[in-house]
C-alpha cells in the first residue's frame, strides 16, 4: 500500500500525519503532534527550529515502526515569511526569528522611503504587513546584522527542513512568494528591488538555489537521516510548503464561483486566478497574490483570525483560568450579540501578550462599552472577525466581477460552529465547513500528484468530497449583522 508522510507544522503545534488511498478514499492517521510557539530571547522572539526538527525526526521514526515499506514519499509545509540564512558551509546562522518579533516595527515606512509603496506592489503583488520576509530582511540591513552578512543562502522555514531531509536547497514556489520579495510577473526574486533596499541578492540564489514549483521531488531522504531514523529510502517532495497553499488544494468545491477561508491563527480568505491581479484597487484594498498549485495564484487578504482569541485563552491561563476553547465558545454564545467591535488591522493585537487588556482598551478609546467578562471579549474577537470576512468577500466580488455565493471554511478554526453561524449571517452566503484536515490532506495530495498516484488537481478535489464530511450553515438574521456592519466600517474608517 502506497503511503505519504505529511508533516505540517503550525504557529501553536505540529503534527505527523500518513495518508493513503483506500476503497477510493483518502484516509488519514495522525501519528505524533508536539507543541509549537515563540521564544523569546532577551528582547527578541526566535523560533525553536532544532527542537522542532528534533519533533521531525521522531516522527518519521514513528512512521517508520507503524508502516515501515509501505512509506513512499514525506513533505513538509509551514507557515510563510520566516526563514534561517545559512553560511557558505551550509550551518544555520542563529535562531531565525519569529515574525511577531518587534524589529520590524518602523520598517515599511523605512521601505518606503527607499522604494515607493506603489511600485514596491507593482512588483510584487503581496499585502502589506510588516511581518513580511522583506522587512524582517530590510531591518537585519538597517541593523547591519552580522548574520545577514555572512549569510549565503536563504530558505524559508519549509525549505530549511527540506534542506535537512534531502541534502537539496531551494526554495519552494508557494512560500517563496509571501517574501514580498519575489516577482511573479518575472518569475523570479525582484533583483533590483532588493538592491535597492539594501538586501544582498546573493542569499536569494545568484549561488544557484532554485525556486521549484510544489510537486517537486528534491531527492531521497538523506542517508544520516534515514539511519537515525528506521526509515528505507523516501522521497522528499517539496510539497505546497506554504501551509495556506496545501490547505487549498483540498477544497471539497463543485464550483469556480466560491471564496476560501483557512481559518486558524490566521484567516487566510482569497480566490483562485491562473494569474497575478496586480491593480490600483488591489492596493489600495491590500490584497495580496500567492503562489498556488498547478499554475495557480491565491489571490487572498490576510486577516488576524483566531489569534485574538488564543492569546485571550493564554493570558487567562497565565492568571489562573483556563479555558477550553469549547468552553469560550460557549460563553460567547451566551453573551449579549453586536456588543462592541475592534479592528482586525490594529497593529496593537500583532504581538503576544495581554489580549484581553488591549480588547478592552481599543474598545475604551474608540468610545464604545467596554467588554468585562471572558465570553464579552470573545464574542467581540468573534463578531467583528465574521464582519471581517464580509467587507473582505465584498471586496473579492469586486475585483473578480462576479458574486460568489458560497464561502468554503477549512482549517481547525472550521471546528467553531459559533464562527461557522457569524460568518454565514454576516456575509449573506452559503458557508461550507471543512475538512478540519484540509492542510494535511493538501501536503498528502500534493505527494500523490507528484509520484503519479493522482492525475491532477479536480482528481484531487474530487477524492477529498468523497472522502471527509463537511457541515453547510445557511445565512439567517442578515439584518441585524447589516446595522453592525455599519459601526464596523465607520470603526476600521
Amino acid at each position: 500500500m502506497t503511503k505519504f508522510l505529511a508533516f505540517d507544522l503550525g504557529a501553536e503545534s505540529g503534527r505527523a500525519v500518513v495518508g493513503h488511498l483506500e476503497d477510493d478514499r483518502l484516509r488519514l492517521e495522525e501519528i505524533h503532534r508536539f507543541p509549537n510557539g515563540p521564544v523569546q530571547v532577551l528582547n527578541s522572539l526566535h523560533w525553536d527550529v532544532l527542537r522542532l526538527w528534533s519533533e521531525i525526526k521522531h516522527g518519521l521514526g514513528l512512521a517508520a515502526k507503524t508502516h515501515g515499506n509501505d512509506l513512499v514519499s514525506v513533505g513538509l509545509d509551514a507557515w510563510g515569511v520566516d526563514f534561517g540564512l545559512l553560511a557558505a558551509d551550509d550551518t544555520l546562522l542563529g535562531n531565525p526569528y519569529h515574525y511577531r518579533d518587534r524589529r520590524t516595527d518602523g520598517m515599511m515606512e523605512e521601505a518606503f522611503r527607499l522604494v515607493p509603496r506603489t511600485e514596491i506592489y507593482e512588483r510584487t503583488g503581496i499585502q502589506f504587513m510588516q511581518l513580511n520576509s522583506l522587512y524582517q530582511l530590510l531591518a537585519m540591513s538597517k541593523a547591519n546584522s552580522p548574520a545577514l552578512h555572512a549569510a549565503r543562502t536563504f530558505l524559508n522555514i519549509p525549505d530549511l527542513f527540506n534542506f535537512w531531509l534531502s541534502g537539496q536547497k531551494a526554495n519552494e514556489f508557494t512560500i517563496a512568494t509571501t517574501s514580498q520579495c519575489y516577482d511573479p510577473r518575472a518569475e523570479n526574486w525582484a533583483w533590483d528591488l532588493l538592491e535597492r533596499l539594501g538586501i544582498p541578492g546573493r542569499i536569494f540564489g545568484q549561488s544557484g538555489v532554485e525556486i521549484v514549483p510544489p510537486g517537486t521531488v528534491l531527492g531521497p531522504l538523506r542517508a544520516s537521516v534515514a539511519e537515525q531514523t528506521g526509515c528505507g529510502s523516501l522521497h522528499v517532495v517539496a510539497s505546497a510548503a506554504h501551509d495556506t497553499a496545501s490547505a487549498v488544494v483540498a477544497v471539497p468545491t463543485l464550483s469556480e464561483d466560491y471564496i476560501y477561508t483557512s481559518s486558524g491563527t490566521w484567516s487566510l480568505m482569497g480566490i483562485e486566478v491562473t494569474k497575478p491581479i496586480i491593480s490600483e484597487k488591489s492596493l489600495a484594498y491590500n490584497f495580496t497574490n500567492e503562489g498556488g498549485v498547478a499554475g495557480t495564484f491565491r489571490f487572498l487578504k490576510n486577516i488576524m483570525g483566531l489569534w485574538l482569541v488564543q492569546e485571550c485563552r493564554r493570558e487567562w491561563a497565565r492568571l489562573g483560568r483556563p479555558f477550553t476553547y469549547e468552553e469560550l465558545t460557549q460563553l460567547a454564545a451566551e453573551a449579549s450579540p453586536f456588543g462592541p467591535l475592534v479592528s482586525l488591522s490594529d497593529s496593537r493585537f500583532l504581538p503576544p501578550g495581554n489580549m484581553p487588556g488591549r480588547i478592552q482598551q481599543c474598545c475604551r478609546e474608540t468610545g464604545q462599552t467596554v467588554p468585562q467578562t471572558e465570553g464579552q471579549i470573545v464574542r467581540c474577537a468573534l463578531e467583528s472577525l465574521a464582519l471581517e470576512y464580509r467587507l473582505v468577500a465584498e471586496r473579492l466580488d469586486e475585483l473578480a466581477g462576479r458574486r460568489m455565493p458560497t464561502l468554503h471554511i477549512f482549517g481547525g478554526g472550521s471546528q467553531n460552529q459559533l464562527l461557522n453561524q457569524f460568518a454565514a449571517d454576516a456575509t449573506g452566503r452559503t458557508v461550507v465547513a471543512g475538512p478540519v484536515e484540509a492542510t494535511a490532506i493538501g501536503n498528502v495530495l500534493v505527494q500523490a500528484l507528484a509520484l503519479g498516484v493522482v492525475s491532477d488537481l479536480s482528481e484531487a478535489r474530487a477524492l477529498v468530497r468523497r472522502s471527509f464530511e463537511v457541515t453547510t450553515y445557511d445565512p439567517r438574521d442578515t439584518a441585524a449583522w447589516d446595522e453592525a456592519y455599519e459601526r464596523y466600517l465607520k470603526l476600521i474608517n
